[in-house]
C-alpha cells in the first residue's frame, strides 16, 4: 500500500509483529474509517494484557515510524470466510483503546521533566512533550553538544552518541537515566606560572618531553622560556596535516587564502587592530609548531605574536591588483614557517585602479578550520562594532588536545576500527584509480545547490525513517562509490565536526577539530532501509571515536 507518499509492505509488518513472543496470528490492513486518510491497522491473536505501546516499541526497534501501525486490535480468533481464508470485511474498526497515544504527552518523572527544561531553554520552544525528537525540533551538532553538557551539569550521564542513537526526549531519559555513569575526563591544568624564565618536565603534563627537549623548543621562540604560555602535543588530523606540509618542498594544500577588500585604509588598520585583538585573545592564534630534534611533535603557545603585515608594490598596468596578488602569493607555491606564531601571513596592497585596499591572509590550517574561521571574522566584526564585552571568555585548545588524546584509550579505538575494518584486504577506488596524489593544481570543484523540494523531501525521509538527512546522504554515497568500482563493500572517508566531545564552550572555540575517518558500508546485506539504519548507527558510533588518528584506523585493516 501507499500511505503517506511511502510504499509500504504490509507483509513485513506482519513478520515482524509475528517475532513478538506472545503474538500467535497477525494481519495488518490500510484503513480509512474516517477523516485524515488511510491508517494501518494491526489485528492479532496471543496472550492477553500486552499494551499498545508495547507493541509499537516492539516494532519500532526494526521499522521506521511510517511502518509502525497507528492502531493494534486484540482478536481471539483471526475471522475467517466458510472457505477458509482471511475475513478481511468483518475485522472490525478500532476503537480508542486501540491507538496509542499521539502529539503531545507531558514528560514524566523527574529526569524527563529536568531534561524537557533544558531543551526548552535550548531550543527556544515553549512546551517539549516526551516523544518530540531534538534534531525534527531545530536541534543541531552544535546545540547538541551544549545539550550533553548541561545534562551532565545537573547530573545526568549521557554522550552525544546516546543522543544520536535515542533523540526523543524520553529515549534519551531513559539512556541518562539507566544508572550507568559517563567518566568524566579530568583536563590536567597548564602548570607554567606568568614570569616562568625556566620551563621544567613537571610543568608540562600533557606531554613527555626531557629537559633538553624544553630548552631546544623554548629557545627558538622570540623572548624565550617567559615567551612561552604552554606546550602539547597535536591533535590528530593537525599530526596528518604537518606530515603532509612536511612532505611538501613547493606550494602547501593546506594553507587556506582569504582575500578582503576595504574603502579606506582607515577601515583596513580597523580590521588588522581587532585582527590583532583576536590573536591576543586565543591561543590557538599565539601558536607555532615544533618538530625538529623531538620525540613527537608539539605546539608551543606563545604570550605574546604580532601579525606580520607585509605592503606590497604591484604594477597597475599589469592588470588587476587581486588577480597579481593571488598569482604573487599562490599557495601552489608560496609557503608560510608554521614554527613561527601566528600562522598567517598577510599582505596588503592599494589598488589604484579601483581605489580600494586589498588585504590577503594566507592562514594555515593547523591553526583553524572552517567553523574556527568563521567564528574568527564573526568576533573580529563584533570588536569593530564596539561589542567586545558581549564575547564569551576564550576557551584553551588545550582542552580539545587533552579530550582528544586521554578521553578514549587506544585500545578502544584499535577494537572499534578492526572491528569494522579487519577484513579489508584493498582500498575501495572508484574506476580503479589510486594515484591521486599532487600538489592540488589539477583539482576542480563543482557545485550543485539542491532545489527546494527535493531538499524537503530528503528531510522529510530522513524523519520518517527516524535518522539524519547525513544518514541518507552517506548511504546514497556508498551506492555511488558502489556503481564506480563495481563492489557492494565499500569503504571511503567521512569528515567529523570534532566538537561533539569538547562540552559546552566547544562551539566557540577556535582551532583545528575536525577529522577524517573511514566508514564501511555493506550494501548486499538486508533491505535499503536497514542499510539506511546501519549506516546511521555506524556514524553514531563513530562519534565516540571522533578524536582517532586515521593512521590508526588503516592500520586496523587487512
Amino acid at each position: 500500500v501507499k500511505i503517506r507518499g511511502f510504499r509500504i509492505e504490509l507483509g513485513e509488518i506482519e513478520a515482524r509483529l509475528a517475532e513478538h513472543p506472545a503474538v500467535r496470528e497477525t494481519v495488518v490492513l490500510a484503513r480509512e474509517d474516517g477523516p485524515g486518510g488511510k491508517r494501518l491497522v494491526a489485528y492479532y491473536t496471543g496472550e492477553a494484557g500486552l499494551s499498545v505501546d508495547e507493541l509499537r516499541a516492539h516494532l519500532a526497534e526494526a521499522l521506521p515510524d511510517y511502518m509502525v501501525p497507528a492502531a493494534f486490535v486484540q482478536l481471539a480468533a483471526l475471522p475467517l470466510t466458510p472457505n477458509g481464508k482471511l475475513d478481511r470485511k468483518a475485522l472490525p474498526a478500532p476503537d480508542g483503546d486501540a491507538y496509542a497515544a499521539r502529539g503531545y504527552e507531558a514528560p514524566q518523572g523527574q529526569t524527563e521533566q529536568t531534561l524537557a527544561a533544558i531543551w526548552v531553554e535550548l531550543l527556544k520552544i515553549d512546551q517539549i512533550g516526551r516523544h518530540d525528537n531534538f534534531f525534527e525540533l531545530g536541534g543541531h551538532s552544535l546545540l547538541a553538544v551544549t545539550l550533553i553538557a548541561r545534562m551532565r551539569q545537573v547530573g545526568l550521564a549521557a554522550d552525544i552518541q546516546a543522543l544520536f542513537t535515542a533523540p526523543t526526549l524520553a529515549g534519551l531519559a531513559a539512556l541518562a537515566d539507566n544508572g550507568s555513569q559517563i567518566e568524566q575526563l579530568v583536563i590536567p591544568a597548564n602548570c607554567i606560572p606568568d614570569g616562568c624564565t625556566a620551563i621544567t618536565p613537571d610543568l608540562l603534563p600533557l606531554v613527555d618531553l626531557a629537559q633538553a627537549d624544553i630548552d631546544r623548543i623554548t629557545a627558538s621562540v622570540p623572548g624565550g622560556a617567559a615567551n612561552v604560555q604552554d606546550i602539547y602535543p597535536l591533535a590528530p588530523l593537525q599530526e596528518g596535516i604537518l606530515f603532509h606540509h612536511l612532505m611538501e618542498s613547493e606550494g602547501d594544500a593546506y594553507l587556506l587564502p582569504s582575500l578582503l577588500a576595504f574603502d579606506t585604509r582607515e577601515r583596513l588598520d580597523g580590521f588588522l587592530a581587532a585582527l590583532q585583538a583576536e590573536i591576543t585573545r586565543h591561543d590557538i592564534l599565539r601558536t607555532a609548531v615544533a618538530w625538529e630534534g623531538l620525540p613527537e611533535p608539539v605546539q608551543v603557545v606563545w604570550r605574546e605574536a604580532k601579525l606580520a603585515i607585509e605592503e606590497v608594490i604591484l604594477d597597475p598596468e599589469a592588470g588587476d591588483a587581486a588577480e597579481q596578488l593571488a598569482e604573487r602569493y599562490d599557495t601552489r607555491r608560496y609557503r608560510i614557517d608554521v614554527r613561527q606564531a601566528p600562522m598567517i601571513n598577510g599582505f596588503t596592497v592599494y589598488d589604484s585602479r579601483k581605489g580600494r585596499w586589498l588585504l590577503l591572509l594566507l592562514t594555515h590550517h593547523l591553526a583553524l578550520d572552517h567553523t574556527a574561521m568563521a567564528i574568527l571574522l564573526e568576533e573580529i566584526q563584533m570588536l569593530q562594532l564596539g561589542q567586545a564585552e558581549q564575547l564569551p571568555a576564550p576557551l584553551p585548545f588545550r582542552n580539545f588536545v587533552a579530550q582528544a588524546r586521554l578521553g578514549i584509550s587506544r585500545e578502544e579505538h584499535e577494537a572499534f576500527f578492526r572491528e569494522m575494518l579487519g577484513d579489508v584486504d584493498e582500498p575501495t577506488a572508484p574506476f580503479g584509480l589510486l594515484d591521486v596524489m599532487g600538489d592540488g593544481s589539477r583539482i576542480q570543484e563543482a557545485e550543485l545547490t539542491i532545489a527546494a523540494d527535493l531538499a524537503r523531501r530528503l528531510r522529510e525521509q530522513a524523519r520518517a525513517l527516524g535518522i539524519s538527512a547525513a544518514g541518507l546522504f552517506h548511504l546514497a554515497w556508498a551506492m555511488v562509490v558502489s556503481r564506480t568500482t563495481g563492489r557492494d563493500d565499500v569503504v571511503f572517508g567521512t569528515v567529523l565536526f570534532g566538537r561533539m566531545q569538547g562540552g559546552e564552550g566547544a562551539g566557540r572555540v577556535l582551532g583545528m577539530f575536525i577529522n577524517t575517518l573511514p566508514l564501511r558500508v555493506q550494501l548486499a546485506q538486508g533491505s535499503v532501509l536497514e542499510q539506511a539504519r546501519d549506516v546511521q548507527t555506524q556514524l553514531a558510533n563513530l562519534l565516540r571515536h571522533e578524536h582517532a588518528p586515521l593512521s590508526l584506523a588503516q592500520r586496523c585493516s587487512a
